[in-house]
């Protein structure tokens, strides 16, 4: 008995699978709104499509010069000119862009002294203006500097950046005699731009 009510129950499920492609319709949409959709759809695919396509293709080239940038990679200015290149090579040189800009720049450390690019640097330099950088990262700094200017490869505005270093360790070395008082009035009178 269960055989024959399985075997009615496969026939007419199979019955109805047979007729239900004739209720089935193509699209929920019909006459001019389905005429609308299809424009709408036609001018997604012609203009916004290669507009992504181009803005995909743009961002992915420029990708190893923001990565170069983000690891202050010493060479970033040549990664950028080898990604620019890479544009009118149609991709072939991306690969290489890629590469250099994940890689360690030992060769350039043992030339020049220093792994990072002088931006770095100079950030740091803005740092310890600011009084933002602890002694220890500012002597650290310092010792980068002169390692870099024993090999000769430091430019104009990092000597001068070793400069102040020298001058902002030996202010901050200075014993402190000023009254709380006073010190908090020198404070805000350069904070507000007056002279002391």
């Amino acid at each position: 008995m269960r055989a024959q009510i399985r075997e009615v129950t496969r026939r007419g499920v199979a019955l109805a699978a047979l007729t239900a492609p004739g209720l089935a319709h193509a699209s929920f949409l019909s006459g001019d709104a389905l005429d609308a959709a299809a424009n709408a759809l036609s001018w997604v695919v012609i203009v916004l499509v290669p507009i992504g396509a181009i803005a995909l293709f743009w961002y992915v080239h420029i990708l190893p010069e923001k990565i170069a940038e983000q690891r202050h990679h010493p060479q970033k200015d040549s990664i950028k000119v080898l990604c620019i290149l890479s544009l009118f090579f149609g991709g072939l040189l991306w690969p290489f862009a890629w590469l250099w800009a994940y890689t360690r720049p030992v060769a350039f450390r043992a030339a020049y002294g220093a792994e990072k690019h002088e931006d770095y640097y100079i950030g740091l330099g803005e740092k310890a203006r600011a009084r933002e950088l602890p002694l220890d990262e500012i002597a650290h700094l310092r010792g980068e500097l002169e390692a870099m200017a024993r090999k000769g490869a430091l430019a104009p505005p990092l000597r001068n950046l070793l400069d102040e270093l020298d001058a902002i360790v030996a202010a901050s070395s200075q014993p402190v005699t000023a009254a709380p008082a006073a010190r908090s009035a020198r404070a805000l009178e350069t904070a507000g731009g007056g002279e002391a």
